[in-house]
């Protein structure tokens, strides 16, 4: 697999408004009580128009952020997007990753995430963290699979209902 992390132009950020509005990719997002600006609570789907492109590429350039879409060169496609930024209030970089529903189940999200962890560990990122339910298995499976670990369990409420999660960290001396 010929996979490359490619930092969008903001001409290009019309993908990632592919990707944020299909509700086969974004339906791991569904469910949660967020309260930011054009989620869709049913979905997980989240609107990114054109006008907020430029705001979001700014952000992004701050020093603690990073986002790339991940491009399969044999194709010359995008596949999905990775990104991690610097949460302040628990103070640690969290990344994620998200693959085109189309491309799921090719090995592009075990390739971007190990692909990630390179760039942030050569970027001077200690660790990577991350959170999701329990219930998504093959998730937990891929980040154990690229050096991850369980470093806490935690409950969110998803459509209502409690479900049972996991934090992973991966730490760049555990490589």
């Amino acid at each position: 697999m010929n996979l490359l992390l490619v930092e969008p132009t903001i001409e290009e950020y019309n993908y990632e408004q592919k990707l944020l509005s299909d509700p086969e990719t974004m339906n791991y997002n569904a469910g949660y009580e967020v309260t930011y600006q054009g989620y869709h609570y049913n979905t997980g789907c989240i609107d990114f128009p054109e006008e907020n492109w430029e705001a979001k590429k700014k952000k992004r350039e701050q020093k603690n952020c990073f986002f790339a879409y991940l491009k399969d060169l044999d194709l010359n496609q995008y596949v999905g997007y990775v990104d991690y930024n610097y949460n302040v209030e628990d103070q640690r970089y969290e990344c994620g990753i998200v693959i085109e529903a189309c491309h799921r189940g090719k090995g592009y999200a075990k390739k971007g995430l190990e692909l990630l962890k390179e760039y942030a560990f050569s970027h001077g990122i200690e660790a990577l963290y991350d959170g999701f339910e329990t219930n998504r298995g093959h998730t937990l499976s891929l980040f154990q699979s690229c050096g991850f670990e369980i470093v806490q369990k935690d409950t969110w409420k998803k459509f209502g209902k409690n479900q049972d999660g996991v934090l992973v960290c991966c730490k760049k001396d555990k490589q």
